[in-house]
């Protein structure tokens, strides 16, 4: 009797055991191996998917205490819908409901007449607490489903590097521009909604960890330091009204690092308010993806490249004719004036074209596009934004003087403002060119984090940089605005840049458009900063010096007074 009741508990054991197997087999089935299918399948039965988990990452921005303050997260409200069916009158309805949300009445009554209807969506994206206060209501005939969806708290706060969500060409809600796309694998979160259940989560986590590599998801802390983009946001707008400007920009980094604290540009836009967006091209970074001719920014530059090369020394002197006719082309200073046999200083503190002109025809054609190359020019810096552009330096492969003349100016000779700022940030820094990056640190969901740490590369000797760095100085104390702006106890090292502009429509350059460009570094022996600024067609005034001298300086005492930075001298 014993044998047989154990006969029958290990039968039952085993019929249970292959029935489990069975079970489990279909439903590895269903939900691994064909798990793409069926969900087609079912969502084709549905006109509208709701996925009531919604997920994603968020992007923060760090204040210089090291707090966390959202820049992209996740918002829980309500979708407000009606059966038109269950509701008996309208117009109370809408009386009560108005009281709470605004809502257009026509389209509401016009809605609750499709009596066949058992789904009419009234109001997406509605507040949790407004939308708790209608259910408490239990009107017959109103549907709240649970709501999620991005939000920018930050509105207009570094929105084009930032980014925002659209939808793919899959249909797929996802990261577009900014941030939200370049970092779009950490960001995202496996589809999740009404059909998820146990046995889908353990097949998935067998499908990611046996069949494929898993997808690490996590959130992004960035370097952007929300005052001080606020601050350098509220600068730019200021300068571009002031100065009616076709379109401006900014750049707060870190020269050493590579770390940006603040990057913005105008004409922007709200990504939690797109209605009224006419451009789309407003979404995008003109930061990465705008290619200028810089200007006069760039001698320093050439500066550096002289003094390294050994073409030239800090005393170095030369007689400035005022124009040089270079493969029967004409260039001359801004104003066609001669200056005689001037020092290196004045190249600077003028901003001599001849003088730059010079240097680069001593330092040599090989040598200079190879510095030049070096330096980042026509390659992107890798900067953690989608789109970015390369620039362009094609006119140096002829192999003719007027071209590196022209460049070592900063005209014939294009780039974009982030690889422009990295090239310069090599004067800050002791002479290495460093990789800009927005992302700080990625906090993955499994506990780990991982800094983002730039790579570097040596293109100057410290002593030119040091050089040069004593001569940009010397523009701040005694050239610009004539000596006005310079800062007894800080030092401050800077540089203006005026470039016509091209006119692509009939070819050379307008002759009433430029674009003024302004760049500095501080404390200038150990600096903390380089900021880059610039605006393209200001009106009413010709020259740099004019338009963003004072914005830079603004921008300069808000660093010194909000990071406590000692005096340097």
């Amino acid at each position: 009797m014993n044998n047989n009741y154990f006969k029958r508990a290990r039968l039952i054991l085993v019929i249970f055991l292959v029935a489990g197997l069975i079970i489990t087999s279909k439903l590895c089935w269903v939900q691994l191996i064909k798990g793409d299918y069926y969900t087609d399948k079912s969502d084709s039965q549905y006109s509208k998917i709701v996925d009531a988990n919604y997920d994603r990452g968020s992007i923060f921005f760090e204040s210089k205490d090291n707090i966390k303050i959202g820049a992209a997260t996740i918002k829980e409200g309500y979708t407000l819908a009606i059966n038109p069916k269950l509701i008996t009158n309208p117009e109370n309805v809408y009386d009560v409901i108005s009281a709470y949300v605004k809502l257009d009445k026509d389209i509401f009554i016009q809605k609750s007449m499709k009596i066949d209807d058992p789904y009419e969506e009234i109001q997406k994206k509605l507040d949790k607490d407004v939308g708790e206060l209608i259910k408490n209501l239990k009107i017959p005939g109103l549907i709240l489903t649970k709501d999620f969806w991005r939000v920018y708290p930050g509105d207009y706060m570094s929105a084009q590097s930032i980014g925002l969500m659209g939808f793919d060409s899959e249909n797929n809600l996802a990261g577009r521009y900014g941030l939200e796309r370049y970092y779009e694998e950490i960001l995202s979160r496996e589809k999740q909604g009404l059909r998820k259940n146990i046995f889908a989560e353990i097949f998935l986590e067998i499908k990611n960890t046996v069949f494929i590599n898993q997808k690490v998801h996590g959130d992004i802390v960035t370097s952007i330091e929300p005052s001080v983009e606020n601050y350098l946001e509220k600068t730019i707008e200021e300068a571009q009204q002031k100065w009616n400007s076709d379109s401006i920009g900014g750049i707060i980094m870190d020269p050493k690092t590579g770390a940006i604290y603040g990057i913005a540009s105008r004409p922007t836009f709200n990504p939690n308010n797109l209605k009224n967006i006419e451009d789309p091209k407003v979404f995008s970074n003109p930061i990465v993806e705008d290619i200028r001719e810089m200007g006069s920014i760039i001698k320093p530059l050439t500066m550096a490249i002289g003094i390294d090369s050994g073409a030239i020394t800090e005393k170095s002197t030369y007689n400035d004719t005022g124009f040089l006719e270079l493969n029967n082309k004409r260039i001359s200073n801004y104003d066609g004036k001669a200056r005689g046999v001037i020092s290196m200083q004045e190249v600077l503190s003028q901003s001599l074209n001849i003088g730059a002109a010079t240097i680069a025809i001593k330092t040599g054609h090989e040598k200079f596009v190879k510095y030049y190359k070096n330096l980042g020019f026509g390659e992107v810096t890798g900067i953690d934004q989608p789109n970015e552009e390369k620039g362009i330096i094609k006119n140096l492969e002829t192999g003719r003087d007027i071209e590196i003349a022209t460049a070592s100016y900063g005209q014939g000779i294009a780039s974009t403002p982030i690889q422009t700022i990295r090239a310069l940030s090599s004067l800050a820094n002791g002479g290495m060119l460093v990789k800009p990056h927005i992302a700080k640190e990625i906090e993955y969901i499994d506990g780990r984090s991982e800094s983002i740490v730039a790579d570097s590369v040596k293109i100057f000797e410290k002593e030119t940089t040091d050089q040069v760095t004593n001569m940009l100085v010397k523009v701040v104390d005694t050239a610009l605005k004539k000596g006005n702006v310079k800062m007894e106890h800080y030092s401050i090292a800077a540089k203006t840049g005026t470039a016509q502009i091209a006119d692509h429509e009939n070819g050379g350059y307008y002759s009433d458009r430029y674009l003024h460009s302004f760049f500095g570094y501080f404390p200038a022996y150990n600096p903390r900063f380089i900021v880059f600024l610039y605006h393209v067609y200001p009106k009413g005034a010709e020259y740099a010096s004019e338009t963003l001298t004072d914005p830079f300086i603004q921008i300069v005492k808000f660093l010194i007074n909000y990071y406590e930075l000692p005096p340097d001298r």
